[in-house]
């Protein structure tokens, strides 16, 4: 399952990040971030328009992402870290 389907206040655990190109700095940031395998992630709202930007919670640090972004991101639903 991808972060962008995830629920609000659900919580799931990281899976990994995709690449979309070799290199992709996108991923490699979101990595940087804390989006690692084994890590708590919930998706605490939303932006009214689009439901866009995803307000995610990943440890104890809270992110604005575009669901661009969250789709980058597998998931695990109903194991916490």
């Amino acid at each position: 399952m991808k972060l962008s389907e995830l629920s609000r206040r659900i919580v799931a655990t990281v899976v990994g990040v995709e690449d979309c190109t070799p290199n992709d700095a996108i991923a490699r940031r979101l990595r940087e971030l804390g989006f690692v395998a084994g890590e708590a992630v919930e998706v605490m709202a939303a932006g009214p328009l689009g439901a866009e930007p995803l307000l995610v919670q990943v440890g104890y640090t809270r992110f604005a992402l575009r669901r661009a972004e969250a789709e980058r991101v597998r998931i695990r639903v109903g194991e916490s870290a």
